[in-house]
């Protein structure tokens, strides 16, 4: 089983930076599937950012050419990198990982997940 632990949330400007991270426990490698989903108050899970396997990341088109997802397996760690950050974006920020998966953007899907770290961009 995997354990998953988000921090780097925060509140932001648009326009502006945060960089999420993502420490894993469980697993000696990276699992084979990971990624990024959020969820805005009252409005249901989006798949931002996902890999699977050895694949280069997906992501949905509302994040292309903003978000940015990398890997750092001597820490056990993987990270989103959301810049020009917009109020839309403002959401909970989950990472989720799986053993297995059909699609990386099927994040949303995935078996395992953290508790969240929330991003809010005002105006």
């Amino acid at each position: 089983q995997v354990q998953l632990e988000e921090s780097g949330g925060g509140s932001v400007q648009a326009g502006g930076s945060l960089v999420l991270s993502c420490i894993y426990s469980g697993y000696t490698t990276r699992p084979y599937c990971v990624g990024w989903l959020r969820q805005a108050q009252g409005q249901g899970r989006e798949g931002v950012a996902g890999i699977r396997g050895s694949a280069q990341a997906a992501y949905a088109p509302s994040v292309v050419g903003r978000f940015t997802l990398s890997e750092d397996d001597a820490k056990n760690t993987f990270r989103l990198h959301l810049n020009n950050l917009k109020p839309e974006d403002t959401a909970m920020y989950y990472c989720a990982a799986d053993p297995s998966c059909f699609s990386a953007l099927g994040v949303s899907n995935f078996r395992f997940r953290g508790q969240g770290t929330q991003v809010t961009v005002s105006s």
